[in-house]
């Protein structure tokens, strides 16, 4: 490779894509979080997934069918640049890439702990430190490195979520042996299929979005592919029954097997099942698994936020040094300035993990659904230009455009509501806002002193000449 060629290299197979977007939903979050929501909701989380997943579903599909038409890098923030404005690519990118740095740290600490369950002697700093240090030479070596890791770490949690509905539904359907049938008994018992009322379950909703924070990786990723299109277009088109098989069969599966006020459910529905149908070594196995999906987390967050920052430099929302790649077209100095920046909120972790970590965590925390929300409008104006020119271009389509990105827009924005109005949600969306403000109050500053840079280098000329 030239030197002087700042292009990414395009090593992603369909089969990394593939996987990616398959396994990029399945976090931790659904193997130890949705405890509480079922706890709080009872059967009728069933119904939380579902609309939280139909949500994410239709800004797929918008996303899809604009990373079709133009797939990179940049992804949303260079369609939200322009389809809206700079100042929107540049905000959405720079809060995105935010998101993710933070992440990064919350995930290094995750699997720290995770670790510590079989080595409880060893320093969770150093264990933070060692898996960053390691997921960061993977995606400095080259896409394809970062791409095959995934690949397997995503393959993991498939078979795991696979093996799990076919042991569920084998016990459900009284064929596992040594297992007593539950029937409906839990689904209709203890206060009903919603037994706090419907509240919990639209609350519910709230908590849920964010799991699925991680699906719109893929848009990134086929800036890389050699087969973009195709690439984007299985993406999305299997976006629906990814989340139907994985998160809605998987809720649907503990909440039927198990009563939904069981205090067991609330350390992890997975080891509380593994247990109930007596796999031994249930919690270990799960720790395992857990591991591996932080693990994806960590890899995928330190190759989103690499990509992001390069995409913005080419747009010149970012430092241009940003933009170069070494000779398998990584783009390295992007990778080391997002693990620079997750180290430093680790260190936070253990000094001040009250105080300022938790400012860090909250202040990313309503960062997903403006992604969503900005994926959406930039969609309406995308797509009502492409059909000026010439709709049969689109190779990927929005149903029933523009009706279900008025009623996204609606449910994206009852969500914010309800976490506003919501008082351990509050400071998350406030702190978010705040987050948001200043770095588009940074945009504006930044394009004034750019302008008057431009001007008085016009200016200096103009004297030279005369």
């Amino acid at each position: 490779m030239n030197p002087n060629d700042n292009h990414l290299k395009k090593d992603l197979k369909i089969r990394h894509i593939t996987m990616i977007s398959i396994g990029g939903v399945i976090g931790a979050g659904l193997f130890m979080g949705s405890g509480a929501i079922i706890h709080s909701a009872g059967p009728g989380s069933i119904i939380s997934y579902a609309l939280a997943g139909l949500l994410v579903i239709f800004v797929m599909r918008m996303l899809g069918e604009m990373s079709s038409i133009n797939p990179t890098s940049g992804s949303f923030s260079t369609y939200a640049r322009d389809a809206i404005g700079p100042w929107a690519g540049y905000t959405i990118g720079w809060l995105y890439w935010f998101f993710w740095v933070i992440v990064i740290a919350i995930e290094a600490t995750a699997g720290a702990a995770n670790i510590q369950y079989w080595f409880p002697d060893a320093p969770a700093w150093l264990l933070s430190l060692v898996l960053t240090v390691l997921l960061t030479l993977t995606n400095i070596y080259s896409v394809k490195s970062f791409g095959e890791f995934e690949y397997w770490f995503s393959l993991i949690k498939v078979v795991t979520i696979m093996l799990f509905l076919g042991m569920g539904l084998a016990v459900i359907f009284g064929v596992m042996p040594g297992v007593e049938a539950p029937g409906l008994t839990n689904l209709t018992g203890s206060g009903g299929f919603m037994p706090n009322g419907l509240g919990p379950v639209l609350l519910g909703i709230t908590v849920v979005i964010f799991s699925f924070m991680g699906t719109e990786i893929v848009a990134v990723a086929a800036g890389e592919s050699a087969e973009p299109e195709k690439a984007v277009r299985i993406a999305t088109n299997s976006v629906v029954w990814r989340i139907l098989v994985f998160f809605i069969g998987s809720i649907a599966i503990v909440v039927t097997l198990l009563p939904w006020d069981s205090a067991n459910l609330l350390k992890s529905p997975f080891v509380a099942v593994l247990e109930h149908v007596g796999i031994p070594a249930g919690a270990q196995i799960m720790n395992f698994i857990v591991l591996t999906a932080v693990l994806s987390c960590l890899n995928s967050g330190l190759y989103t936020t690499s990509r992001m920052i390069y995409g913005m430099a080419q747009q010149g929302d970012a430092p241009k040094a940003f933009l170069k790649v070494n000779k398998n077209g990584v783009p390295v100095r992007a990778i080391l300035i997002g693990t620079f920046f997750s180290y430093i909120a680790v260190m936070f972790n253990y000094i001040s993990p009250d105080k300022v970590f938790l400012f860090l965590v909250n202040a990313s925390g309503g960062i997903a659904l403006l992604v969503y929300l900005v994926i959406v409008c930039s969609h309406l104006q995308m797509r009502r230009k492409a059909e000026r020119n010439n709709v049969e271009l689109l190779k990927v389509k929005m149903w029933l455009f523009p009706y279900l990105n008025y009623a996204t827009i609606l449910g994206i924005t009852a969500i914010l509501l309800t976490m506003i109005f919501n008082e351990s949600m509050r400071s998350q969306v406030a702190l978010t806002m705040l987050i948001a403000i200043l770095v588009v109050a940074s945009y504006f500053l930044f394009n004034k002193r750019k302008s008057s840079k431009v001007e008085s280098n016009k200016a200096d000329m103009e004297d030279e000449v005369i």
